[in-house]
């Protein structure tokens, strides 16, 4: 366990999750704004391989993999990274951080959650030991409301950004985001149903993700 105690500054790693199924613009702007509002060095992109709380993605690990690649590549700071799709059985946040965490000593680790995710935070498996290892950074949008025991959450322990980077684990901030009202179930949606998904994907998804989930087999 680590302590959540001050120490020298360090800086910030970002870690976002997700099935990326498929990745979108939501996610891209999400971390940009993280990333530039936290200063955060770089940021994790890293698709779960078995996610615990909702069904099996669509495609496969792999491919979701390097439909990430290819939608982050052209940004310096973000980073693709696959431990969780190297690593057997379910795809529990605590043991990925605690695997960044051993990669990464010279850094602090910032978990970005959009606002559902930290509303049922306290149903992840070992959700009360990740704010030993991690700071949380909660997305909010105008009119969403963090509810019941998140809410309580975010009092006890939100911080500002210098405390984010003087102390190892155990704060939380929450950044106001550009609202975008994407989501992967609605751009699988469409594509399944042969429509666009121009401008809710990268450009240069788009012959990509046609193909692949228009692919009767995967369906």
């Amino acid at each position: 366990m680590v302590e959540s105690h001050r120490t020298e500054p360090k800086p910030l790693l970002g870690i976002l999750g997700g099935t990326f199924d498929p990745i979108h613009l939501g996610h891209l702007r999400l971390a940009e704004e993280a990333r530039e509002a936290l200063g955060l060095e770089r940021v994790l992109f890293i698709p779960a391989a078995a996610p615990p709380h909702r069904p099996q993605p669509a495609l496969p690990a792999l491919v979701r993999l390097e439909l990430v690649q290819a939608a982050i590549g052209g940004n310096p700071y973000f980073v693709a990274d696959q431990r969780e799709l190297d690593r057997a059985g379910t795809s529990y946040t605590i043991d990925t951080v605690q695997s960044i965490h051993a990669s990464f000593p010279a850094h602090h680790l910032v978990l970005i959650l959009g606002m559902d995710a930290f509303n049922g935070l306290t149903q992840w498996h070992r959700w009360d030991e990740l704010l030993d290892w991690v700071h949380l950074a909660v997305a909010t949008r105008p009119g969403a409301t963090v509810a019941g025991a998140a809410a309580q959450l975010l009092s006890d322990r939100q911080i500002n950004i210098t405390q984010m980077q003087q102390q190892s684990a155990g704060g939380i901030v929450s950044l106001e985001m550009t609202r975008l009202d994407i989501s992967a179930t609605a751009v699988r949606a469409k594509l399944h149903a042969g429509h666009s998904v121009r401008y809710l994907v990268p450009e240069n998804l788009l012959n990509p993700l046609v193909a692949h989930y228009s692919d009767p087999i995967r369906r």
